[in-house]
């Protein structure tokens, strides 16, 4: 379990970074980072707005990758393994640690006594 929890934190961490990049590299309204590495050209590889949608499609991918991501990291932080029934299918309850035998005879005594006033015979 511990092994799928650390690929989980590998691949969200890795969407998020991704994530990252593919927005600063989308062509905004204004002249951002997209249009410093050359994202908005029209002679680009994908084409006029190829690049656009390419981008945004691999943003939207990604994006669904890590709150997939997140939401397996939540179901996994939560789960609480039950307890085994054992070979036999009952389940084994742990036997109480008996305190000393001069510490619990007050209370054993106290516990046997009767509730009401005490009247003499």
């Amino acid at each position: 379990m511990a092994i799928f929890k650390t690929l989980l934190v590998i691949v969200q961490v890795l969407s998020a970074l991704g994530v990252i990049a593919l927005v600063l590299l989308q062509h905004g309204k204004g002249a951002d980072v997209g249009a410093a590495f050359g994202s908005g050209a029209s002679g680009s590889l994908f084409g006029a707005s190829g690049s656009a949608n390419f981008l945004s499609r691999t943003t939207a991918v990604l994006a669904s990758l890590f709150f997939v991501c997140t939401l397996g990291l939540t179901l996994l932080g939560n789960y609480k393994p039950t307890a085994s029934l054992g070979v036999m299918g009952a389940a084994q309850q742990p036997t109480p640690a008996s305190a000393p035998a001069g510490a619990s005879a007050p209370a054993a005594a106290a516990a046997s006594a009767p509730a009401g006033p005490a009247v003499p015979k």
